[in-house]
């Protein structure tokens, strides 16, 4: 049961980068400058090389169970995968819209993701550590890129301020998924593996609240959310995103560059 449960656990990490990771390539060539082009693109891969060091782990702890009958590898996780098995959070298979929409979203998470990696650099698991260690920096980049946005939106035109506080409305609901613990969360907490989502709630909620300050923006009132992607209850739109994204494994399989 361990050892499923940590599959599952790192899985979950894969998929919110891949995920993530996609929805931004989703911009490359439509960005509203160039500049902004190039680095939401180099965000976006260093997202997708973050779920591969996920899916690599998850690969060699498959492999190593007894009941694996063939060799898994991490493109079988990623791109063999049906729509239920996937463990992301569900803000990050929404839709993009307009570009402070993605702030926003890139934003929610970057601020969790953030302070989520710095704890779990303590992770009992040395695997799980280390790609913790080696991720944090461009995270760090990603928060303060966010960051910086949302403040230059909310705190620049009336019409820059309103599509930004509007984003932010319409997404809050999908907060609070982030910082919610599952089952399988608490039973990793208690080997030292997961990261304990109430020691970095304040922190989040600290960083979120000095940005809304500075960008002249009101936090949401909204209280109630929604969750179920962390347990493969999803949106419609994650199925379209991965028949999009599987299409070409799944259509010659084993194919290779």
């Amino acid at each position: 049961m361990m050892i499923l449960n940590k599959i599952n656990y790192v899985l979950h990490l894969a998929d919110n980068a891949l995920i993530l990771g996609h929805r931004l390539s989703e911009w490359c060539g439509h960005a509203p400058i160039l500049e902004q082009d190039m680095a939401m693109t180099n965000i976006a891969l260093d997202y997708i090389g973050e779920s591969r060091l996920f899916y690599q782990y998850a690969a060699e702890l498959k492999n190593g169970a007894s009941e694996v009958q063939k060799t898994v590898t991490e493109d079988d996780l990623a791109y063999l995968r049906d729509v239920r098995d996937f463990k992301n959070a569900l803000l990050l298979e929404l839709p993009n819209k307009d570009f402070a929409h993605t702030i926003a979203r890139q934003f929610i998470y970057d601020s969790y993701h953030f302070y989520f990696l710095e704890k779990l650099k303590d992770s009992s698991d040395e695997q799980l550590s280390a790609i913790a260690e080696k991720t944090l920096k461009e995270a760090t980049y990603h928060l303060r890129w966010s960051s910086d946005w949302v403040i230059r939106l909310g705190d620049g035109t009336a019409e820059s301020h309103r599509r930004i506080q509007l984003a932010f409305n319409e997404l809050w609901a999908y907060s609070g998924e982030l910082l919610t613990q599952t089952s399988l969360e608490n039973s990793l907490n208690t080997e030292g593996v997961a990261v304990n989502l109430e020691d970095i709630k304040d922190a989040v909620f600290d960083k979120r609240k000095s940005v809304f300050e500075a960008a002249t923006l009101q936090i949401p009132t909204e209280n109630w959310m929604q969750k179920g992607g962390k347990e493969g209850k999803h949106t419609e739109h994650l199925g379209f995103l991965l028949a999009e994204m599987q299409f070409l494994q799944r259509a010659y399989p084993n194919s290779e560059w």
